[in-house]
């Protein structure tokens, strides 16, 4: 029997200076569900994938400026995506909670997918995608 601490297969973290601002967006705009809260990270998870919200700490944090609407970080190596039952759903979610998944217009199908890009309130670009 596998112990409930251990049941996921990928992950990844996330450092922000937005803790709970992040941790809440990723549970609301993608689904997810909190597995863990600590004083420093919250983690979460949906399906096997595991993401971890981790507060960069003070002393690093303190000459880090996040805007509203913030930098989009369109650069980054890396991006995460995201399955959901509804991207107008993610799309309004992330409106509401300091993010954006970008209008239609910007949506594309990808193998049996309709896929669209967005980025959560620290500027990080995700990608959300439902079924056809």
């Amino acid at each position: 029997m596998r112990h409930a601490a251990h049941n996921h297969q990928a992950g990844a973290v996330l450092f922000t200076v937005n803790l709970k601002q992040l941790a809440h967006f990723y549970e609301h705009v993608v689904g997810m569900r909190v597995v863990k809260t600590a004083s420093d990270h919250v983690v979460l998870q949906i399906g096997t994938f595991r993401l971890t919200v981790h507060q960069i700490p003070k002393q690093y944090a303190n000459n880090i400026v996040i805007t509203s609407p913030p930098v989009v970080r369109e650069s980054g190596a890396t991006k995460l995506s995201f399955r959901v039952s509804s991207i107008s759903r993610s799309r309004q979610m992330a409106t509401e909670l300091g993010g954006l998944v970008y209008g239609s217009e910007r949506e594309w199908n990808n193998d049996g997918t309709r896929t669209s890009d967005g980025y959560d309130p620290d500027g990080n670009v995700f990608q959300v995608f439902q079924v056809s």
